[in-house]
């Protein structure tokens, strides 16, 4: 059997579980109740396939970094890893295309691409090694496979796949693809037995994909390929990654794998499966996943409650007093407070499309944003300033780099600071500072073995994070030349 390549994808910004997902920290970074994100499920459900050596992840530029932190723990058998980063979404079609067309470059067309989406939740993974064999067998006759989730209830959230001629032992033919039904179409599905829940996922060689791409939606390749030759590859220390051009990324088609392709395609074909399977999708979802107490409540975080029934509070950082309270859905982080009824989690998603219209920061970021030496949490800003808290791991360095519109001024809170300052490299010990000018080339490093705590205080004309050349860096953010 041909090369397998697992390609995990992970995009969109999850707004139904929104203010712990956002754009720039989605919702496969969300921690379930046993203290693993969602992300990494899938990642070590990838790996644990036979004969996988190798994965592929499609996702933003902007959480690559807090990608590897999520692969790193995990990755104990030295998996190669591979990425494709994208500026902003474009949905499944084009992400698929470049996986296809990046696998057929570095490993042959004759490889399989294994399509996984970041964000679902799978609890029977033998079940799940089961139905990719069977998918692998039918994708090496020039099958596109998907799986097919059995219903367990009569679902208006989820679309839905027919199925058709039976496929040997393996699968059948898909008959059509169904759109969201409605509840009396869905109790009809559940008992006719012929339409299983299309879960997102996909099993096919690249050559039949490219092929089936080339006939039914040819400029959506185009597209990509044109993308593809002028995007800029990067190599790390742990990683190489692909970094997709944004102008030309522009010109490719937002459309689903779905519309663009599996639904006109003739090639197409399920493998209906249990597995166990969420996507995870609101936080009634997320809910059940903990058990609840003598009055039906989930919580997490510290809390005082009187009278209170049915209730999901999660408020890992503050204490929650509630009174009277029944069905409701409390959701507390340290920038935004969601008080939902639980009877409308789905309705979430209008908060998110809101604050998006509005361009409030709330929408994309946490206070606290992920950088691969560490962390920065923003204290305070304003016009011309802004003040933030950076945390760089042990043997990490930011990048040798340069700021032509901001001076900065850094102070040691804790921990030993190895400064780069134009021509000066010295060390910093707690409560010393310096201060850096515009055009300066600056790093700042941390040599120790414990956390470095400094407190940086931006100001100038424009303070915003694309105000940085970098120069050198140890994490691949630079061009190879």
């Amino acid at each position: 059997m041909s090369t397998l390549v697992p390609c995990i994808i992970a995009g969109g910004a999850g707004t139904r579980l929104w203010p712990v997902s956002r754009e720039a920290m989605p919702k496969p970074f969300m921690c379930l109740p046993d203290g693993e994100s969602l992300l990494q499920k899938t990642f070590s459900r990838a790996i644990g396939l036979r004969d996988v050596d190798r994965l592929l992840t499609v996702t933003n530029r902007d959480v690559f970094f807090r990608t590897l932190d999520d692969y790193r723990p995990l990755n104990a058998s030295g998996v190669e890893l591979d990425f494709i980063l994208e500026p902003f979404g474009r949905n499944t079609a084009p992400a698929i295309a470049a996986a296809a067309l990046h696998v057929a470059r570095r490993y042959g067309e004759d490889a399989q691409l294994l399509v996984l989406p970041a964000d679902h939740l799978i609890t029977d993974i033998a079940a799940f090694g089961r139905a990719v064999d069977s998918a692998r067998h039918l994708a090496d006759q020039g099958w596109l496979v998907t799986f097919g989730i059995l219903p367990t209830r009569a679902e208006t959230g989820f679309g839905y796949i027919e199925k058709g001629q039976t496929l040997g032992s393996d699968g059948f033919k898909v008959e059509r693809f169904v759109e969201k039904p409605d509840a009396r179409t869905a109790r009809d599905y559940l008992e006719g037995g012929l339409h299983v829940w299309n879960s997102g996922m996909f099993c096919m060689r690249v050559d039949s994909v490219l092929h089936e791409f080339q006939t039914h939606a040819p400029h959506i390749l185009a597209t990509v390929i044109n993308c593809l030759e002028h995007s800029q590859v990067f190599q790390g220390k742990q990683q190489r990654h692909l970094e997709l051009d944004s102008h030309n990324f522009a010109l490719v088609p937002d459309i689903s794998i779905d519309y663009a392709l599996m639904e006109h395609s003739q090639k197409v074909a399920v493998v209906p499966c249990q597995l166990g399977w969420s996507d995870i999708g609101s936080w009634q979802a997320v809910r059940e996943l903990s058990p609840a107490d003598a009055n039906g409540n989930q919580c997490n975080g510290q809390n005082v409650l009187h009278d209170v029934h049915n209730c999901y509070i999660d408020s890992p950082k503050r204490l929650v007093g509630g009174v009277g309270l029944n069905d409701l859905i409390i959701i507390d982080t340290p920038d935004a407070l969601l008080v939902a009824d639980a009877r409308r989690s789905q309705d979430v998603r209008h908060i998110a499309q809101t604050l998006k219209l509005q361009g409030h920061e709330a929408y994309r970021l946490h206070r606290t944003v992920t950088r691969p030496w560490g962390t920065y949490t923003v204290l305070e800003e304003g016009p011309g300033f802004k003040i933030k808290r950076i945390v760089v791991k042990p043997q990490a360095a930011l990048s040798l780099q340069v700021h032509q519109q901001r001076s900065e001024h850094w102070i040691v809170v804790s921990g030993t600071a190895q400064v780069i300052n134009g021509d000066l490299d010295f060390a910093l010990a707690t409560n010393e500072s310096t201060f850096i000018k515009p055009g300066s080339p600056h790093r700042l490093s941390n040599a120790g073995e414990v956390d470095l705590v400094m407190i940086e205080v931006q100001s100038g004309e424009y303070v915003g994070e694309d105000d940085i050349v970098r120069l050198t860096d140890l994490y691949g953010r630079v061009p190879i030349t």
